[in-house]
């Protein structure tokens, strides 16, 4: 190949380069996800074979479109590495759980729920409880845990712990 045949060709692939990277530029604002962090976990024994898990998290929907959850799940990876879903307990029945356990502590944030709105570039502190069928020590002794957020047209964005082992 010649010089100005090897001149063009890099021309070309400077000018396509500039085109992506502006639409990657101009629409970085249209992806739907909340962003953030798992702030405190709190564990309480229902019985000797399931306990309550309590998740304070802060995050962020970082783009230029309103959030609307369709389904928060909290996901559990025990202590062998074993994937569980908890089942969600409902804001009334979070409610009694600080009035009933003191050891609990306050309830720091509301709870996170379907249909649920988070604002273009809104920033909030949430709580999400769920009920695992094991013993406190075993979801004590988990490896990790996520809480996974649907959005209504479907994106899904996840909040991961931070590593336990």
């Amino acid at each position: 190949m010649n010089r100005q045949g090897v001149v063009a060709a890099a021309g070309g692939l400077a000018a396509v380069a500039v085109m992506v990277g502006f639409m990657l530029w101009w629409t970085r604002g249209a992806h739907m996800v909340l962003e953030g962090s798992i702030q405190k976990v709190r564990v309480q024994a229902m019985d000797d074979n399931s306990a309550v898990v309590i998740v304070d998290f802060r995050f962020v929907n970082p783009s230029d479109h309103r959030f609307v959850v369709r389904s928060v799940d909290v996901l559990l990876q025990d202590g062998e590495g074993k994937e569980r879903t908890g089942m969600a307990v409902s804001d009334p029945d979070a409610a009694r759980l600080f009035e009933y356990f003191k050891l609990l502590g306050p309830k720091y944030n509301d709870s996170f729920r379907i249909r649920d709105q988070v604002a273009s570039r809104q920033s909030l502190d949430r709580m999400v409880a769920a009920r695992f069928e094991m013993s406190q020590a075993k979801l004590e002794a988990r490896r990790g845990l996520r809480i996974r957020v649907e959005e209504v047209d479907g994106a899904v964005s996840e909040l991961v712990e931070a590593a336990r082992r």
